[in-house]
C-alpha cells in the first residue's frame, strides 16, 4: 500500500513539474512584459485581441514621430484604445523604447459620448462632457476636486480645447481597479478619469521625467 501511495505522489509530482514547463515555454503573450511590473488586472493579454494589439502597434509608430519631432519623453507614453469597453482594460502605459505594455488600467469615457449604442460620440465642444481624441501634453499637477490631477493640454484640432474645458488626468474611487466587463465603468465630464491606485502609478512615470509625457487618445 505504502508503495502505491508512494507511486501515486512521484507520478502526481511529475505532471505537475511538466505543466508548469510547457507553460513557460509554449505560453508566449501578444506583447513583451517587463518582469516586476504591476499589472491591474490578471493578464494584459486576455484584455486585447490580436486587432487591438496591431491597432496599439501602429497608433504607438505614429506617436514615435511625433515624440521625435517635438522633445516630449521618448521612453514612455500614454495610450487610451477607446474601442474597448469601459469594463476592460484600456489605458496602457507603453514603453517606446522596447515596444512593450508595462501597465494597463482602466479609465473612463465622457458621459456626452454615449449615445445609446455601442459606438462612443467624440467631441472637442465645450459643454458637451464628450472625450476628445487626439494626443495631448500632460502639464502640471495640482489638488482640486478629487486630488491629485494632472493638466491637459489639447494639441490637435480635434482637442485644442481640452485646457478650457477643464479636461484633466484624475483619479476617482467610482473607478475600479480590477476589470467588471461585461459591466461599464462611471462616466466622467469628458476627462480620462482612472482608479486612485493607477493613478499613483501614473505619476511615478510622469514626475521622474524631465520631458512631459504624451497622452494619446484614439479609437
Amino acid at each position: 500500500m505504502r508503495t502505491l501511495l508512494r507511486f501515486c505522489a512521484l507520478l502526481f509530482f511529475l505532471l505537475v513539474t511538466l505543466l508548469s514547463l510547457g507553460y513557460f515555454i509554449w505560453y508566449k503573450p501578444a506583447f513583451k512584459v517587463q518582469a516586476g511590473t504591476l499589472f491591474f488586472a490578471e493578464k494584459i493579454t486576455d484584455n486585447a485581441d490580436n486587432k487591438i494589439n496591431v491597432k496599439l502597434q501602429l497608433e504607438a509608430s505614429e506617436v514615435k514621430k511625433f515624440i521625435e519631432k517635438n522633445k516630449f519623453n521618448s521612453t514612455h507614453c500614454f495610450m487610451i484604445d477607446m474601442s474597448v469597453p469601459s469594463g476592460k482594460q484600456r489605458f496602457f502605459v507603453y514603453n517606446i523604447k522596447k515596444d512593450s505594455i508595462e501597465m494597463a488600467g482602466l479609465v473612463t469615457h465622457g458621459s456626452g459620448s454615449v449615445r445609446g449604442n455601442n459606438d462612443l460620440y467624440f467631441s472637442n465642444i465645450p459643454g458637451s462632457n464628450c472625450t476628445s481624441l487626439g494626443k495631448y501634453k500632460i502639464g502640471n499637477s495640482y489638488h482640486g476636486r478629487f486630488g491629485l490631477a494632472y493638466k491637459l493640454h489639447g494639441l490637435e484640432r480635434t482637442n485644442d480645447k481640452a485646457f478650457e474645458r477643464f479636461v484633466v488626468l484624475h483619479g476617482h474611487s467610482c473607478v475600479p481597479v480590477s476589470e467588471v466587463y461585461p459591466l461599464p465603468i462611471c462616466p466622467s465630464l469628458g476627462c480620462p478619469t482612472v482608479a486612485p491606485e493607477f493613478l499613483v502609478k501614473l505619476q511615478e512615470y510622469i514626475s521622474r521625467s524631465d520631458k512631459p509625457v504624451l497622452l494619446n487618445i484614439y479609437k
